[in-house]
């Protein structure tokens, strides 16, 4: 089997507790991490390949501050083709590896007038809208129930610790709810508009998928949004990957600020 393969390559490189995430244009939160080994996707059997700009595609074994992680910089999304199995094979190797917490970046859209880019946004919880599950079919039992609790799928003491590590920082970080939608089509304004009636905060094209994932395998969860625009259906703007990727060159190094105090306090 793929997933096997990929283990037994990835098993010679560490046991790292924490596993993180790196959203599109996020990838520079790589500088925070002390680098130990590196391997391109391409490069583990039956791993899947990202396509996207901004995503440099490979897992890194290293340290951020004192604490092992491995890190995903650069994910995978349904509109580049894969399934949702596909998109949360990673999660699944993780836990298999014994990775015990996830924390989690992505660029999103703001939805509410505070949400600026280059600010941060604490998920509180999400939405999905993108019409998929990473749990469909037979379930493992040795990974996670067939029915696993969704009620607080983003691990209240990490969120709390995120919180009191970002105001110690002197880092303003607000906190929403996300959507999933499947994309690549940015949203209109009137789906902005729904968006924001049913209780979104921010909208991004990933992220769902892979808190499911983790939440079934008994991952406890951190995510944290790096707004890179913000979706006024009443003054709607384009929004250009290469600004989206600006931003989030902004946004990232804070992330990894709090994620690093996070790890280490």
């Amino acid at each position: 089997m793929p997933e096997t393969k990929a283990l037994e390559k990835l098993a010679a490189f560490g046991k790292p507790e924490t596993a993180i995430i790196l959203g599109t244009g996020l990838g520079v939160m790589e500088e925070a991490i002390a680098v130990e080994h590196s391997i391109a996707y391409a490069d583990i059997p039956g791993f899947p390949v990202s396509s996207v700009q901004g995503h440099s595609g490979r897992l890194i074994f290293g340290r951020l501050g004192q604490e092992p992680v491995v890190v995903m910089s650069g994910r995978f999304h349904l509109y580049e083709g894969y399934s949702a199995r596909d998109v949360t094979m990673p999660i699944r190797l993780f836990k298999r590896l014994g990775v015990k917490r996830l924390l989690i970046s992505n660029a999103a859209g703001g939805l509410r007038p505070e949400l600026k880019p280059g600010s941060l946004m604490l998920i509180d919880d999400h939405i999905n809208l993108s019409g998929h599950n990473p749990l469909i079919g037979p379930n493992d039992e040795t990974l996670g129930p067939r029915f696993p609790d969704m009620t607080k799928p983003y691990c209240p003491a990490l969120k709390q610790k995120a919180l009191s590590c970002a105001e110690r920082l002197g880092i303003g970080i607000n906190r929403g709810v996300y959507v999933q939608l499947t994309g690549p089509s940015m949203e209109t304004a009137a789906e902005t508009r729904m968006l924001k009636i049913i209780g979104a905060s921010a909208v991004g094209m990933s992220t769902v998928m892979e808190v499911i994932a983790a939440v079934h395998a008994g991952l406890d969860v951190l995510a944290i949004s790096a707004i890179t625009n913000n979706n006024d259906p009443d003054n709607y703007l384009p929004a250009p990957i290469e600004d989206v990727i600006a931003n989030a060159n902004v946004a990232g190094p804070l992330i990894a600020r709090i994620f690093e105090a996070v790890l280490n306090s």
